[in-house]
């Protein structure tokens, strides 16, 4: 019971319900559909947190059931007592992890952008190697993705792709997942068959629902519209669809082509740039904090988190917490969930 008391802190179940009735409030006002997609966001919030309340619910309700059936001291019943048992603490290890997911946007969507580093088409080819690697951990959570942006390489691989990841704790679970992946492996792009490094960038972004967050003046946009092209360069639509938008004052631009419409690849777009202003806004709070405490060191290429080696020997290993496996084809068709909680339970309490 003292692990499961543990858990109902870190949840903090009076919290979430005071939260849910404001949201069912919300829902109640016959002025929100006013705003479709404000309504859609108010009740897909809402429906998570009544999913989450009640599982809560039933598990604290097995809790009692199962001390109750313990003080009966029934001897016929102690394997149905054990099993039992066994299944709460697993239920409540998977709580654990999920109680970790708690910052202000991790019960929330991401944006999930890949981009291949020096290296040519190795490099591409890793890059679309990643891709496939968050596509299938996705599908094994059963969330939603969207293939935003997509540039694809000359000659194999994608020089960067943008994917929009939906699902419950999406943002949170993809987190640890930022920054520079490494590959080591001999190349299929090299006639003599040598060994080659091979570097990709993960962008990790949460998707912002709440307008107030982010404030974007129309005025400080430069928006570009031109024809999606594929790989070489070719023209792939007779119709100017993609959208270029770069914000003046940070000088940050997405570009969104893969959709046929210009209105949808425009939306797409903004998406990702109010994310992208999101993240800068938090990095540069976070850098102002670090200076003042003496701790500030500027994140470069360089500072691989994870390195993936498939010769002269089989390692996958994230150099921030140490952990590592030896099944590298499991990590790379999608078993990413060990690297990800290793990392959550190193960083828990920062």
């Amino acid at each position: 019971m003292k692990k499961s008391s543990t858990c109902w802190c870190v949840f903090d179940l009076p919290a979430k319900r005071i939260e849910l009735q404001q949201l069912e409030k919300q829902a109640e006002n016959p002025d929100l559909w006013s705003d479709p997609e404000r309504a859609q966001r108010v009740m897909k919030n809402l429906s998570d947190l009544r999913q989450e309340d009640q599982e809560w619910a039933a598990l604290v309700q097995r809790i009692q059931d199962g001390i109750e059936l313990a003080q009966m001291e029934d001897e016929s019943l102690r394997l149905e007592l054990e099993a039992e048992i066994d299944a709460l603490e697993n239920e409540i290890a998977r709580r654990e992890f999920i109680a970790m997911l708690s910052g202000p946007h991790d019960r929330g969507d991401a944006l999930l952008a890949i981009h291949a580093g020096a290296g040519g088409t190795d490099s591409q080819d890793w890059a679309e190697m990643l891709e496939r690697m968050y596509l299938r951990w996705a599908e094994s959570r059963k969330f939603q993705t969207e293939i935003l942006d997509l540039t694809e390489g000359e000659e194999a691989g994608i020089k960067s792709i943008t994917i929009a990841v939906n699902g419950l704790y999406a943002y949170g679970y993809l987190r640890p997942e930022k920054g520079v992946h490494r590959l080591v492996r001999l190349s299929p792009f090299d006639a003599a068959h040598r060994r080659h490094t091979s570097f990709a960038l993960v962008e990790v972004l949460p998707q912002v629902e709440n307008d107030t967050e982010i404030t974007i003046n129309t005025d400080d946009l430069q928006i570009d519209v031109y024809r999606s092209s594929s790989a070489g360069g070719q023209n792939v639509q007779k119709n100017a669809t993609a959208i270029r938008i770069t914000h003046l004052p940070t000088g940050v631009v997405v570009t969104c082509q893969n959709e046929r419409s210009q209105t949808q690849n425009r939306e797409n777009a903004m998406r990702v740039l109010r994310a992208r202003l999101l993240v800068l806004k938090q990095q540069e709070q976070a850098e102002s904090m670090a200076e003042l405490r003496g701790e500030y060191t500027k994140a470069e290429w360089g500072s691989q988190i994870r390195s993936y080696v498939l010769h002269p020997y089989q390692m996958v290993k994230d150099h921030r917490t140490n952990f590592e496996t030896g099944n590298t084809q499991a990590v790379l068709d999608g078993a990413i969930d060990n690297f990800i909680e290793a990392y959550l339970r190193s960083n828990l309490g920062e």
